[in-house]
């Protein structure tokens, strides 16, 4: 929301009045419903598309259990909401594990340094084409 440029946007999915029914709060490992009383969820239909269903009419085995692994879930969670005007799932998408830049950068220095030794900055400078300035 941006005060200056578009003050109220979200109002219509934030507002006290109708975030229940509006936020579809996403846990991982748990049925995506929301609602006040939890009435509403979200399952997929027959085409694989997801679709918002009441849970006293489609039960709660048909209710989708979200998983922050499956990137193809969180693709489709994404494209749930077709406007502001209807719900919209907020919390976290997806959730991938990998290894951190300085580990991945550190063990590749490790294993050029173990081919080729450590390395000298006087050789590298004084190798390959040179010049001289004048």
């Amino acid at each position: 929301n941006c005060n200056v440029f578009n003050d109220g946007a979200f109002e219509e999915i934030t507002a006290k009045a109708h975030r229940a029914d509006m936020l579809i709060p996403l846990e991982h490992g748990q049925p995506v419903r929301f609602g006040a009383d939890g009435e509403h969820g979200v399952t997929a239909g027959a085409d694989g598309k997801l679709r918002i269903v009441e849970v006293a009419e489609d039960g709660e085995d048909a209710i989708l259990v979200h998983d922050e692994t499956d990137a193809g879930l969180a693709f489709q969670l994404s494209r749930l909401a077709s406007g502001p005007h209807t719900p919209t799932p907020i919390g976290v998408f997806r959730a991938v594990e990998r290894p951190e830049y300085a580990e991945q950068a550190s063990a590749q220095i490790a294993a050029a340094q173990a081919k080729a030794g450590p390395g000298d900055l006087q050789q590298l400078l004084l190798s390959g084409a040179t010049w001289t300035v004048s």
